[in-house]
């Protein structure tokens, strides 16, 4: 069967021709340069040989140094290192496996892995992740704190061992990750995220030692820092030392320059507690006995006042008080009485001398017409009218017998 002819289910081909062909077509890529992190580097016969992953995504390669290579990088390589390579694809027909030629080798400099955390720091500050008012304050006495960290790390022991110190009862809920290489991100993330979920958990530290500025690059991964910002639970950030600043630090509620450091920080010393205490309670006992004091001192004035050393003169003075005002009462009552009966003859006497019946006991009657109107002229009366005469004693009927002549 020719080799070019399609592969059909009646005519398929051959593995090996396959296989053939797969490096064929392989073969043509030719070299291409790429980026990425080693997780594995194995030295056998003077080749070396080694996995390469990619920085963002789940994607991982094998490679192959053959001794004349090594031997010409001027560099010191090993897990963990972001590299970049010159390789060919070659596929290994008899094994049926795919690896890379590397043709050359060299660290990525360290100005474009800063020149990539700057701007990943930029667009991260552009969303707020780093707003101080995002920032929550830690709880004064956590019961239960989060660790995320290495296994029998430094930094583990150092957390434990400075929290039991400062408070005995402390609790911890630890998760362990990788805390450099390739894994380093995922498993930080995953402890972010799991202790975030746990209730009991009032506080969360993730804590790594001092390393280079590579090991300290999974600290700045995108991955880790938005897990910390999407966490309800507070976040200390105590990666390094004091110079280290990745990105977590800029995100988290607290940073610590060192493990020890956010023991410290995070939970309060009992000793200091108690003096605390002990000095709280001296100042409220001298603040209680001072307003005791001033209390009785002021009481002891006041008992000392007239009116309460000698009450009683109070009530002599307003019953002498009482006394001249009843007296003065009494003598405008009297008065006013005088004056008003005085008053009172007079309008009496002027009413006498107006009145009508006054009149009358000096002689003079009073002539009343049928009609009740007084007579004043003789000829409202002429003859056989009667009249109604009133006198001081009463009153008589008349009859008129005209004018008179």
């Amino acid at each position: 069967m020719a080799s070019d002819a399609p592969a059909t289910r009646d005519a398929p081909w051959p593995v090996a021709l396959m296989s053939e062909k797969v490096a064929g077509w392989i073969d043509k890529l030719g070299q291409v340069w790429v980026e990425g992190e080693v997780t594995q580097w194995q030295m056998r016969g003077g080749h070396v040989y080694g996995k390469l992953r990619d920085l963002t995504q789940d994607a991982t390669v094998s490679f192959t140094v053959w001794r004349s290579v090594a031997q010409r990088l001027t560099a010191e390589f090993k897990q963990g290192d972001r590299v970049i390579a010159l390789v060919k694809p070659n596929f290994w027909v008899k094994g049926g496996s795919l690896t890379m030629q590397v043709f050359d080798l060299s660290h990525v400099g360290l100005g474009e892995l800063l020149e990539r955390l700057e701007r990943l720091r930029r667009q991260l500050q552009s969303e707020g992740l780093f707003a101080a008012e995002r920032k929550r304050p830690l709880p004064f006495l956590p019961g239960k704190i989060g660790l995320v960290t290495g296994r029998d790390s430094d930094a583990e022991k150092d957390v434990v061992r400075n929290a039991t110190l400062r408070w005995p009862g402390v609790q911890f809920a630890v998760h362990y990750a990788a805390v450099q290489g390739d894994r380093a991100a995922k498993e930080v993330t995953a402890g972010i995220r799991a202790l975030d979920a746990d209730p009991e958990v009032d506080v969360i530290i993730v804590a790594r030692g001092g390393g280079d500025f590579q090991n300290l690059l999974p600290f700045s991964d995108e991955a880790v820092v938005r897990a910390a910002a999407e966490a309800q639970t507070p976040i200390v950030s105590a990666i390094g030392h004091e110079a280290d600043r990745p990105l977590l630090d800029e995100v988290a509620d607290l940073r610590a320059s060192t493990p020890t450091d956010a023991a410290k920080r995070v939970v309060p010393d009992v000793g200091e507690e108690l003096a605390g205490i002990d000095q709280a309670r001296s100042r409220m006992s001298s603040r209680v006995s001072q307003l005791f004091s001033y209390e009785a001192d002021r009481i002891s004035q006041l008992r000392q006042r007239p009116v309460l050393a000698t009450p009683e003169r109070i009530v002599d003075d307003r019953a002498e008080e009482l006394v001249r005002w009843v007296a003065r009462g009494s003598e405008l009552a009297d008065r006013a009485i005088v004056d008003r009966a005085s008053a009172l003859a007079e309008t009496r006497a002027h009413l006498r001398a107006l009145s009508p019946k006054a009149t009358l006991e000096r002689g003079y009657a009073i002539v009343q017409l049928p009609s009740g109107d007084v007579l004043r002229d003789p000829a409202d009366a002429p003859d056989g009218t009667s009249l109604r005469v009133s006198v001081v004693g009463g009153r008589i009927g008349a009859t008129s017998t005209g004018e008179a002549q």
